[in-house]
């Protein structure tokens, strides 16, 4: 009983600014996992003559090779969003990982790895990437691995700052005095208080490398054809507004849409980190 009205309050406690970005964020996943079933036609079909106006059989019309939109968005959905998931989960564990060791270890370990960061973050990210892409090509491993590399330097810097703060608390200076390993600390002390602000930095680098995929596949440089993607569909549809057709709208606004409900939840989840803190102090 308690359980259940525990549960009450919390949901109960979440705005409906953010109940609005969760939607978004399920309606999306959803339309990712289950893209097969939904999309009345494969990625790759092509329905019709190009640009058609939307109809019963193609709601969202069609593109510039006469496939349909709709079945274009869904597919595209679940490419963009599984490597901007890839890309995001792969820069944290590097970052957490690198964060924490220079926070805990400190002397050499610390300098060596701020200095690495150091030396990556003043080169412009979207000139590196364009660098590293055009060299080693653009296959979806090496764009997962370069974007990684490069958002793990942010993470890294919120890890360490985080842990830093946390390493000099007096409840894990206790847990040392009474004999408590590096791993018990960590994983007992350190991770579980780091959690909430790194969930947040979680869904804004979500937010930052799903707007440069987009980015750099408008640019030709990101996710390549056959697969759907909601930045290379913008592009190969831009001529369509010329027309006065909406084919690139609607990958445009599937971007600017998750994105808002990513940074909705994440405004929520920084003010609930905020006045956690407040009531603390």
């Amino acid at each position: 009983m308690n359980r259940k009205i525990n549960l009450r309050r919390s949901l109960g406690a979440i705005p409906l600014s953010a109940w609005v970005g969760i939607v978004i964020i399920a309606v999306n996943l959803l339309g990712a996992i289950f893209a097969p079933w939904l999309a009345p036609h494969s990625e790759t079909e092509q329905v019709g003559d190009i640009w058609l106006l939307p109809s019963i059989h193609t709601p969202f019309g069609t593109d510039s090779l006469g496939r349909d939109m709709l079945s274009r968005i869904l597919y595209g959905a679940r490419t963009t969003i599984a490597i901007a998931l890839a890309i995001t989960i792969s820069s944290f564990i590097i970052g957490i990982v690198t964060g924490f060791a220079a926070a805990i270890y400190g002397k050499w370990v610390d300098v060596v790895l701020s200095r690495i960061v150091d030396t990556l973050m003043s080169i412009p990210v979207l000139i590196f990437a364009l660098m590293v892409l055009s060299v080693m090509g653009t296959s979806i491993p090496v764009l997962v691995l370069t974007i990684a590399l490069l958002d793990a330097t942010r993470v890294f810097r919120l890890a360490r700052l985080v842990a830093q703060a946390i390493v000099c608390q007096e409840y894990v200076e206790a847990a040392r005095l009474r004999g408590e390993g590096l791993r018990w600390v960590l994983t007992k002390e350190i991770l579980p208080n780091a959690i909430p602000p790194l969930l947040a930095e979680f869904g804004m680098r979500f937010c930052f490398t799903f707007l440069f995929i987009a980015g750099l596949s408008f640019l030709g440089l990101g996710i390549q054809p056959p697969y759907a993607d909601w930045g290379s569909m913008v592009r190969d549809n831009a001529q369509a507004i010329n027309f006065g057709q909406y084919a690139p709208l609607y990958p445009a606004a599937a971007i600017a849409l998750l994105t808002i409900g990513v940074n909705l939840v994440v405004d929520w989840l920084l003010a609930r980190n905020r006045l956690a803190h407040g009531d603390q102090s």
